[in-house]
């Protein structure tokens, strides 16, 4: 079968190789799936392009090790062949899911990962849709409803807010009629405008953090800066929920969090994810018709170095979601 496969780091283009490899045989609680779509991640940039380096502490230092070399972190499909101690799934089931937990490797024809990773896919949801949700969804639905506490009609921010995750943010946002505020390229905005984003804010031409406005929620994608920058930016007893950025300041927001919540009543949190703990309720929204993935493509399979690239650059709007097949719905 083909997969893609990265064994050092660079430029992903020039990288990330589609090579042919042994369709791979399910075995205990694993299924073997026909992939019908998979999206680009954070994890397949930093994969491949070994940025930013302190990454590579997982990785690996000086190339990816093995377990990291097959890239694509979130599958749909079909079931074409089960384990023999699989109980959730029968061959020909459409399933989708979030594998981080488990495997790598949805950039190819073939994935086997262990059950646990997979949901019955809704049938009228697309393949398309579904593998765009698990990651991207659960990541503002956990920093938002779990961390966030968010409340009726709250001012909102998100920061990084033209991608999968900023884009789900402010539909789940809308269910709670928050006010939102997106900050991102410029480039994004004509689509932001039309998806029902606020304000927003170009992050090239301004600082949101030394605006003077403030926030009762802030959710970043990009955390860049000390807790203290953005303190002012948060309302008394306001909450900062980080899901992702330089590791340096992750670790700051981890260390001093308690303290700063002790003297200012204000909550600073890293999302440590949980993988497929709301499908069932993004289902149930998806149908509600609350929440609809914002696509960029579906693009074709043998563009996938060229578009771990363009996500790397940020030129993406909403989630990047490649496919197998030219129809694929």
């Amino acid at each position: 079968m083909k997969s893609y496969i990265v064994t050092t780091y660079g430029n992903p283009e020039e990288v990330v190789h589609l090579q042919e490899v042994d369709q791979p045989k399910p075995e205990g609680k694993q299924v073997l799936v026909k992939v019908k779509a998979a999206p680009v991640n954070d994890y397949d940039w930093s994969a491949s392009s070994g940025l930013p380096k302190s990454y590579r502490l997982l990785f690996g230092w000086s190339k990816p090790r093995k377990r990291f070399q097959r890239l694509g972190m979130e599958v749909a499909g079909i079931v074409e062949e089960t384990g023999p101690e699989v109980t959730q799934f029968k061959v020909g089931d459409a399933v989708y899911g979030d594998t981080s937990d488990h495997e790598f490797g949805s950039f190819s024809e073939y994935m086997c990962v262990n059950e646990k990773a997979l949901h019955i896919k809704p049938e009228r949801m697309s393949f398309v849709d579904a593998v765009a949700i698990p990651h991207a969804a659960m990541l503002a639905y956990e920093a938002l409803i779990d961390l966030g506490k968010l409340g009726k009609g709250q001012q909102v921010l998100i920061n990084g807010a033209g991608g999968g995750m900023g884009t789900f943010g402010l539909q789940i946002a809308k269910t709670y009629d928050a006010e939102v505020t997106g900050v991102d390229g410029a480039h994004k905005f004509d689509m932001m405008r039309d998806h029902g984003f606020d304000h927003l804010i170009d992050y090239q031409q301004e600082d949101f953090t030394q605006n003077g406005k403030q926030y009762d929620l802030i959710l970043d994608a990009k955390t860049n800066r000390s807790p203290g920058a953005y303190l002012k930016s948060l309302k008394p007893k306001g909450k900062y929920i980080s899901v992702g950025g330089k590791s340096g300041k992750l670790l700051q927001l981890a260390f001093f969090g308690g303290v700063i919540k002790l003297f200012t009543g204000k909550l600073f949190k890293v999302l440590a994810l949980e993988p497929n703990k709301y499908l069932d309720k993004m289902n149930e929204m998806y149908e509600a018709g609350a929440i609809k993935p914002v696509i960029d493509g579906p693009h074709s399979f043998d563009k996938v170095p060229y578009l771990i690239k363009y996500f790397g650059d940020g030129l993406h709007k909403g989630k990047i979601v490649i496919t197998m097949e030219e129809d694929i719905l």
